[in-house]
């Protein structure tokens, strides 16, 4: 059938050449022209007898798997399924999980003429649904970035997920208030970030901090089950004090390369912790400080237990006789079969299997740039 409708397409374009070339419409072409034309108005293309609600379902699993959000236009938007035709509009209208996940942070002129307007549309296009949203300040400028802000404020009690990379300090109370479904938070801080409370989001679990928080920011940390914190050694303390809960959590350190840690540290008990990842700036003699009687997963660079690895690490592993996965970044001391021969029971890995080095290179890199402008 489709080959059938090809040919009559084909034949239409012929047609008009031919009237094009003879001047004038012969009646033979003209009607031959008009069969054709008719069997491809009558053919039914079978995505079109879906019901709209498959249909819907159909354009929802086209876009990035929420709470990824896809462009606000182009190619991958459901701005793009609006404007197929009448038929796939009103169903993408009518679709609010279309519009669940607003990503703004284009420096593109041409979308952020208008980028307040849409993300405005987009909101009241997701109606009730959760939000997952992406707020980049480098990329949009202070203005648009606080109009934007403003635009989503008043929708907080919808926010499910929260990426925002702030470069610039926030009103008084711009972010405060009820949050009831937020369950994960990413804050990229370059700076002043200005007062934000999220004291008031009860089903708040995964926090992500790139950057040095200050006392403007208040957080549920007792709560908390997942935590990445990408700061200097000695401000992960006070925090791992009060998140008791966490089951994962990620350290990327920075600061003199090969730091080793001064001073009294007090020991940290983390009891319901199952993997953690050490990565960044070696921080020397800080694994020691932490008590994880339920760790399953240690993901470490070898430079952060200094000279002797292997002690080190069986040292640690004294208190965390849970452990099931080692994986050692950046090799240099001891040899693979050395570990693999004092760690028996463990599964032992190392560079290339994991990406969160390269994860948080980018994220260090971005937030480098931003306090370079």
């Amino acid at each position: 059938m489709l080959a059938a409708l090809a040919a009559d397409r084909s034949r239409i374009a012929d047609i008009e050449a031919q009237i094009l070339l003879l001047g004038y419409s012969p009646v033979d072409l003209q009607s031959e022209k008009q069969l054709a034309q008719k069997r491809l108005d009558s053919y039914t293309y079978p995505v079109l007898t879906l019901a709209n609600e498959i249909v819907g379902e159909i354009f929802v699993h086209a876009l990035p798997v929420y709470p990824l959000c896809p462009p606000l236009t182009g190619p991958g938007s459901p701005t793009l399924l609006a404007q197929i035709c009448h038929e796939w509009r009103e169903i993408a209208l009518s679709t609010p999980t279309l519009w669940r996940a607003i990503s703004l942070n284009t420096s593109c002129d041409e979308v952020c003429d208008g980028e307040v307007d849409l993300c405005n549309l987009w909101l009241s296009r997701s109606r009730s649904c959760p939000l997952s949203l992406v707020l980049d300040e480098a990329a949009l400028g202070p203005l648009r970035a606080t109009e934007l802000l403003s635009a989503l404020v008043p929708h907080r009690a919808r926010w499910e997920h929260l990426n925002h990379f702030s470069k610039f300090p926030l009103a008084p109370g711009a972010i405060e208030g009820p949050m009831p479904l937020l369950q994960s938070l990413t804050l990229y801080l370059a700076g002043t970030t200005g007062k934000a409370s999220f004291l008031q989001a009860p089903l708040l679990r995964t926090v992500n901090l790139y950057g040095i928080p200050d006392e403007t920011l208040t957080f549920p940390w007792a709560q908390l089950t997942s935590l990445t914190l990408e700061v200097f050694p000695g401000q992960c303390t006070p925090i791992l004090q009060q998140t008791l809960n966490l089951e994962q959590c990620v350290l990327a350190f920075f600061g003199p390369f090969n730091s080793v840690i001064s001073g009294v540290i007090p020991d940290i008990t983390l009891p319901f912790l199952r993997m953690l990842t050490l990565v960044g700036t070696p921080a020397v003699g800080y694994l020691k400080t932490l008590i994880v009687p339920a760790l399953r997963s240690l993901k470490i660079r070898e430079s952060f237990v200094a000279s002797n690895p292997i002690d080190t690490l069986r040292s640690f592993m004294s208190t965390s006789r849970c452990l099931q996965a080692l994986h050692i970044f950046d090799r240099v001391v001891e040899s693979e079969e050395s570990y693999r021969q004092a760690f028996p029971s463990v599964k032992v890995s190392f560079n290339g299997d994991i990406d969160v080095r390269f994860e948080l290179s980018c994220f260090r890199f971005l937030t480098v740039q931003c306090l370079k402008d």
